[in-house]
C-alpha cells in the first residue's frame, strides 16, 4: 500500500469518527432539550410500541452495564488505549474496512466519553426497544452505543472470516504440495526398471 492511499484511508476513518460524534451529540442535545427531566415523559413511539424514545441518565457503561461502578472509568480508559494501540499498529498497512470499523468504535467511545466529561459522569440514553406482547425490554441505549456495537460485531466478522480464509489457503497449499509429491512418485513407479539393451545382452 502506498503512503498516499494509507493517508486517504486514515482520513476516511477520521471522517467516520467525526460523523458518529456529531450525530451522537446532536441527538442527545435534542433529547435533553425536549424530554427533561429524565424519566418523566411518556415514551415517544418511532415504530409502534416496539421502538421508542425515552430519556434516562446512565451512569454505567454501554447499555447500562456496570452502573455506578468505581472502576468503570479505568475500564473505559484501558479499552480506548487498546483500540488506539491496534489502530496505530496498522497505521500504514491496514485495509480500508478495518479502519472504518475502528472509526465506528472510536467515534462511539469518544461520544460517550464527551458525555461523561460534560454531564458529571453520566451519559444520555434514549433509544428504547421492547416487545410488549412478551414483556421483553432491551437496555436503553444511544447512537454511540449502537456505533460501538456495530463496530465490534463487524470487527469480529472481519477477523473470523479472515482467519478462515488464511486457514483455507494454507490447507490448500499444503494439499497441493502433497499432490505434487504423490504425482512425482507415481510417475517414477510407472516408468518401471530399466530394460537392458541388445548391446548389454551381447556383452
Amino acid at each position: 500500500m502506498t503512503v498516499k492511499r494509507a493517508r486517504i484511508y486514515d482520513t476516511l476513518a477520521l471522517l467516520v469518527v467525526i460523523v458518529v460524534i456529531t450525530l451522537d451529540q446532536w441527538t442527545k442535545a435534542l433529547v435533553v432539550a425536549n424530554l427533561s427531566p429524565p424519566q418523566t415523559k411518556s415514551p415517544i413511539p418511532l415504530i409502534g410500541d416496539y421502538l421508542t424514545i425515552y430519556y434516562i441518565q446512565n451512569s454505567g457503561a454501554a447499555f447500562s452495564l456496570l452502573a455506578n461502578n468505581t472502576v468503570l472509568a479505568v475500564l473505559i480508559g484501558v479499552a480506548i488505549c487498546v483500540i488506539i494501540y491496534f489502530y496505530a499498529r496498522m497505521f500504514n498497512t491496514g485495509p480500508l474496512a478495518f479502519k472504518l470499523i475502528f472509526g465506528l468504535i472510536i467515534g462511539g467511545a469518544a461520544g460517550n466519553l464527551i458525555d461523561r466529561a460534560l454531564r458529571g459522569g453520566y451519559v444520555v440514553d434514549f433509544i428504547f426497544f421492547r416487545i410488549p406482547q412478551i414483556g421483553y425490554h432491551f437496555a436503553i441505549f444511544n447512537l454511540a452505543d449502537a456505533s460501538i456495537s456495530v463496530g465490534v460485531f463487524l470487527l469480529f466478522l472481519f477477523i473470523f472470516f479472515g482467519g478462515l480464509r488464511k486457514t483455507g489457503g494454507a490447507t490448500n497449499k499444503h494439499r497441493s504440495k502433497g499432490d505434487s509429491v504423490s504425482k512425482g512418485m507415481t510417475q517414477a513407479d510407472s516408468s518401471g526398471p530399466l530394460r537392458p539393451t541388445e548391446k548389454d545382452v551381447q556383452t
